[in-house]
């Protein structure tokens, strides 16, 4: 008698597993003469809106302390020198040269952005993601990767700048 009741209860079971669950998508069906509908796909909005990091602000100073910062027109080596250890030890864990990463590519930064820009983003990245459009920019383009304040002196910050003018 158990026998016949466990059998029972395992057929009951398995009938209910096998009837449910499944939702199967209704498909129109083509009659004859009738084309097939076709979606119409939807059309991605165009911008014309260049991306922060490829945006050009020269005239655009930034927010901090560096007010005015005039360049030599021939690179320091030894301060170039200098900078590149400075970048490595403290800034390629977001920042690669000649490719994008968790931050933007350097390279060629000086095109794009004024050297006081450049010197206030390294002393003071909270203020100018607070204060500066460019900055805030930037933060949005790149999901909202704040950059570290690494703590640099001016001079420090001077010295990545001069690396920085060696990346073509």
């Amino acid at each position: 008698m158990k026998a016949i009741l466990k059998l029972t209860l395992l057929l009951i079971v398995g009938l209910l597993i096998s009837c449910g669950g499944k939702e199967e998508e209704k498909k129109e069906k083509i009659q004859i003469g009738q084309k097939p509908r076709v979606e119409a796909k939807k059309a991605e909005p165009v911008s014309d809106v260049v991306p922060a990091s490829k945006r050009i602000t020269l005239d655009n100073k930034g927010v901090g302390k560096i007010k005015s910062l005039t360049l030599d027109p021939t690179i320091d080596e030894e301060m170039a020198s200098k900078g590149a250890g400075l970048f490595k030890t403290n800034c390629t864990a977001c920042h690669k040269t000649n490719k994008r990463f968790i931050g933007p590519n350097p390279t060629g930064i000086l095109e794009r952005r004024s050297p006081e820009w450049v010197m206030n983003m390294i002393l003071d990245p909270k203020l100018m993601t607070e204060e500066d459009q460019c900055a805030k920019d930037l933060l949005v383009e790149f999901n909202g990767a704040a950059m570290a304040n690494q703590n640099l002196t001016e001079e420090q910050a001077r010295d990545i700048l001069e690396y920085f003018r060696t990346l073509k």
